[in-house]
């Protein structure tokens, strides 16, 4: 059982590590677009090729705001909601299972 726990683990640390870095990624999109970036630099096209995917779905459903994105705040919402949600569930089944507390026979 513990194999599973310490997988678990290592699971629920690489997702929280995975979250928090596109979580940054996010924040520097938004910041960027601010100003006008270069097209053709590698950096804001990287940004774009990755957060792109996900705002656009995001942008979908919202309203038009005339101009104002509020897109790249929605995702880092659900980002933050995931990282105390699912991270933390994974982390406290690890321990149940780690040391016994609230796991039924």
């Amino acid at each position: 059982m513990f194999i599973l726990a310490n997988f678990l683990n290592a699971i629920a640390y690489i997702l929280e590590f995975s979250i928090n870095i596109y979580m940054y990624i996010i924040i520097a999109r938004a910041i960027i677009s601010w100003v006008n970036p270069d097209p053709y630099n590698p950096i804001v096209r990287f940004l774009y090729r990755s957060t792109d995917p996900v705002l656009n779905r995001v942008r979908r459903f919202l309203p038009d705001l005339g101009g104002l994105d509020i897109s790249p705040v929605i995702v880092i919402l659900i980002i933050i909601f995931l990282q105390k949600f699912v991270v933390n569930s994974i982390f406290e089944l690890v321990n149940r299972m780690k040391f016994g507390i609230g796991v039924l026979p």
